[in-house]
């Protein structure tokens, strides 16, 4: 597990309060300790696509950020194309959801929930 301050990817300070928010509305059994996990799958119009879950898992090779209590869990094959990116909360007229602000899309498309490089 990789735990380092300089992690090459940011989770905002909005972010991390509403992961916090989420993660106490959904805790149901207190042993679990969950986190934001993000990770890149094939699909979506752009080639690849985000993805968002709580989890209470991490494995050897996660690396993981933490800010103001909040924990975010990347796996490494997902790292790569997230590398010096940004992961923020959006909330607006068309709803809210955690966005990716990431460096490394050549394209994205319009809802920017899939990208390509």
């Amino acid at each position: 597990m990789n735990n380092n301050a300089k992690f090459p990817v940011q989770l905002t300070d909005f972010a991390a309060r509403k992961v916090k928010f989420f993660i106490e509305n959904e805790i149901i059994n207190s042993d679990l300790h969950l986190k934001l996990r993000v990770y890149i799958i094939g699909g979506g119009c752009g080639g690849f696509q985000y993805g968002f879950v709580l989890d209470d898992k991490i494995s050897s090779d996660d690396c993981i950020i933490e800010n103001n209590g909040a924990t975010l869990v990347i796996d490494p094959m997902s790292l790569q194309y997230l590398f010096g990116g940004i992961i923020d909360y959006y909330e607006g007229l068309e709803g809210a959801r955690f966005v990716v602000i990431n460096p490394n899309a050549k394209n994205t498309c319009s809802c920017g929930s899939s990208f390509s490089v």
